[in-house]
């Protein structure tokens, strides 16, 4: 199989609610939630993207870089490179119902393992959904990171212990799913939450926290003091609350402020290796993939979400070779010398 096939192949299956556009670029499904698409006007999924876009890469062929190392890792886990694939989940809500949730993320998980990167998965306004999830990383014997949506807290960490069933590496909570549609709609509440409210969640947990949905300096210092191991600055692909900016726009002052306290990972609109160096040198520390690898799985199974993650290396190592950046230490220390970021 090819990514060529696969995307054809996910086409057919995931239309109306996919069109596996050539740009992935969120015009042709702006609105459209449930579905694919941005929320509203769908300008923050196209800011995503076209942010990115803007960014270029200053070529340097005057050095000694011979072969990059874009391994790194990640609360004592080595990863071949630093990429995950984002917790989407919902076949059946929002990427055509052509196949099984569990098909879907077995083909996730299997993938991410092969590729050598840690695998995150969802939750969702079906309970079953994260349980199929847990079930699959168990059986895979993969130390994955689910996502838990921001429930009322006796809820919440009912979910966090069941997700503990899995030997999980970390456990997040997506809170910036408090404005999902997809949750309202199934008659699912979910609210913004609390510093206490976090902190509780913190001192719940016995692997490391991760708050995603992280688009301020003020929130992200707020994370670090609710105890967070890690945060994702993310608006959720678009999907919660037009006319937002684009996480690469407020990633490189959030990194700032957050320095060494936490990791920072990032996502939004990233379709390439290149799009990975971008996040990277604007400080994060990894970066999260959510539609291509969602599309992949559906569309080629577990061969062509390592194919996809293969492309993303490849690039990447690409990437870093033709900037002088022997390693990701390097691409930090550039504090973002290595693009060129438009005003």
């Amino acid at each position: 199989m090819t990514l060529k096939e696969a995307a054809v192949n996910a086409r057919k299956l995931m239309k109306p609610q996919c069109r596996m556009c050539p740009e992935c670029d969120g015009v042709a499904c702006r609105g459209e939630v449930p579905g694919m698409g941005g929320k509203g006007t769908g300008s923050s999924f196209m800011s995503n993207y076209n942010a990115l876009k803007k960014i270029t890469l200053n070529l340097k062929t005057i050095h000694d870089v011979k072969e990059p190392v874009p391994e790194t890792e990640l609360f004592g886990q080595i990863l071949s490179m630093p990429v995950m694939p984002a917790p989407v989940t919902g076949v059946n809500i929002n990427m055509g119902n052509k196949v099984t949730e569990e098909d879907y993320i077995r083909a996730v998980i299997r993938g991410s393992k092969n590729a050598g990167i840690i695998p995150m998965v969802g939750d969702s306004a079906f309970k079953s959904f994260i349980e199929d999830n847990l079930k699959v990383l168990k059986e895979e014997s993969v130390s994955g990171i689910p996502f838990i949506k921001p429930w009322n807290n006796e809820e919440l960490l009912s979910r966090i212990d069941l997700a503990m069933t899995s030997a999980p590496l970390a456990v997040g909570v997506d809170i910036d799913a408090a404005g999902l549609d997809t949750l309202k709609m199934h008659g699912q509440r979910v609210d913004p939450k609390s510093l206490s409210d976090l902190m509780e969640v913190k001192a719940h947990l016995k692997v490391p926290f991760i708050i995603k949905g992280i688009m301020t300096v003020e929130e992200a210092n707020l994370a670090v003091l609710a105890g967070a191991d890690a945060i994702v600055v993310s608006n959720h692909g678009g999907r919660i609350l037009d006319h937002t900016p684009s996480t690469a726009s407020v990633l490189k002052d959030i990194a700032e402020a957050v320095g060494d306290r936490c990791k920072v990972l990032a996502d939004g609109g990233v379709r390439s290796g290149v799009d990975v160096f971008k996040l990277l040198a604007l400080g994060a520390d990894a970066v999260l993939i959510g539609r291509p690898f969602a599309q992949y799985a559906i569309g080629g199974g577990e061969e062509a979400v390592s194919l996809y993650a293969q492309k993303i290396y490849n690039e990447l190592r690409g990437a870093m070779l033709l900037t002088g950046c022997r390693d990701l230490k390097a691409i930090k220390a550039s504090q973002g010398k290595c693009i060129n970021v438009p005003e």
